[in-house]
């Protein structure tokens, strides 16, 4: 296999767990705090278990109530001011590109509550719970099923296909024995404009608002709760929106599709983009044995840290530090940066790193189609190979 882009650094797959015996603790403080940094290991090293990976951003996983509420006050506050400005803004155009910006803030207050579910935005458990599901209302999720499909499935076995079903690939098997209308979708899903309609209808609409028996078997009780408290959140805005536009003589179907429609197929949009550049890599493998993804070190080898620039990442609190998040989920989003940090200077040449740019993006959206589960690699719809092939965990 050729030398790896300077940008890749996942864990190799084929490397022992157990701790390195010169692992120590260097006395330089980590940037701002007082927090000690470890020691950088080599890449020829043994790969240090995840015991030890999260032992080092223990002191990271502080977590701050009084900034969790002044972070939610703040979204719901600009969410509401936004919200305002569609209704009395009387340009169309205005309200469009107001309605694009409610559906950016719907992100924000959405990873405020994807903190809230992990029980890392505040130190207290009730108060995660009700902030996380009055977070997650713009976005007309429900808390329970949204935690026990990206909580216990999704961080439980990463990558691990038959589990893990976010953007989970087909092999090209199973793809040319799907009916041919889902072949289409796949094809839609996959082509780099796509994210945001796989979101809205494999996750949202198939899997978290009133999913079937088919797509969750389990019943509770407070799933069916969830799901009519988002739904009755829905309707309470639709029918504001349309009681504003009736009571101050404006068009019905423009306040209603600026004022929800497209705020929330905005949010969809940037979910499905975070979830897909979050797992989706030519340098990521996906698994298909249980024993072969445990070996593979997956809560490092298959998440991508994507950077960006114009202050983004800080914007989108910082979310794209993923690589951390998936190593300890107690670190708050307001520590994930620094956490971050420290995993590349402790792991050098582990960590899949990537600049963002339009062009990766779609270059990346044209290789990653399909996945070939034996040989470890991505391919296109033909079946053709498209990156270089993963180490075989040993």
């Amino acid at each position: 296999m050729t030398a790896r882009p300077s940008h890749f650094s996942p864990a190799m797959p084929g490397e022992a767990v157990s701790t390195p015996p010169d692992l120590r603790i260097s006395t330089p403080p980590h940037r701002d705090t007082n927090i000690p940094l470890p020691e950088p290991i080599a890449f020829e090293a043994p790969f240090p278990n995840r015991k030890t990976i999260r032992s080092w951003l223990i002191p990271l996983g502080q977590r701050s109530t009084p900034r969790a509420l002044f972070l939610f006050a703040l979204d719901y506050a600009f969410f509401a001011a936004v919200l305002a400005g569609v209704a009395l803004v009387p340009q169309w155009w205005a309200k469009t590109g107001l309605g694009v910006l409610a559906g950016l803030v719907i992100a924000r207050l959405f990873i405020i509550g994807h903190d809230a579910c992990h029980q890392s935005l505040t130190d207290r458990r009730g108060l995660n719970k009700w902030l996380g599901r009055l977070t997650f209302l713009p976005s007309l999720t429900p808390y329970s099923l949204w935690e026990v499909g990206h909580n216990v499935v999704h961080h439980g076995y990463t990558n691990l296909k038959g589990f893990d079903f976010v953007w989970a690939p087909y092999s090209l098997e199973e793809f040319r024995a799907l009916p041919r209308w889902r072949r289409v979708m796949e094809r839609v899903y996959r082509n780099g404009l796509g994210a945001g309609l796989y979101y809205l209808i494999e996750i949202w609409w198939c899997k978290l608002f009133f999913p079937s028996k088919r797509q969750m078997a389990t019943r509770r009780a407070i799933f069916l709760w969830d799901c009519t408290l988002v739904a009755a959140f829905g309707v309470l805005w639709i029918g504001a929106l349309a009681w504003l536009a009736v009571a101050t003589g404006q068009s019905i179907l423009l306040l209603v599709g600026t004022g929800f429609v497209l705020p929330f197929l905005i949010w969809n949009l940037t979910v499905g983009f975070v979830l897909y550049v979050h797992h989706t890599h030519t340098s990521v493998a996906w698994y298909d044995t249980k024993a072969m993804w445990a070996k593979a070190q997956p809560f490092v080898s298959t998440t991508v840290h994507l950077r960006f620039r114009y202050g983004i990442g800080a914007a989108l609190h910082h979310i794209m530090e993923h690589t951390a998040h998936h190593v300890d989920m107690s670190v708050p989003l307001y520590r994930l940066k620094r956490a971050q940090a420290m995993l590349e200077h402790a792991l050098p040449g582990r960590i899949i790193i990537e600049n963002f740019s339009w062009r990766w993006y779609f270059h990346t959206a044209r290789r990653c189609k399909l996945y070939d589960f034996k040989a470890l690699c991505w391919t296109d719809f033909r079946g053709r190979q498209t990156s270089e092939n993963s180490p075989v965990p040993a």
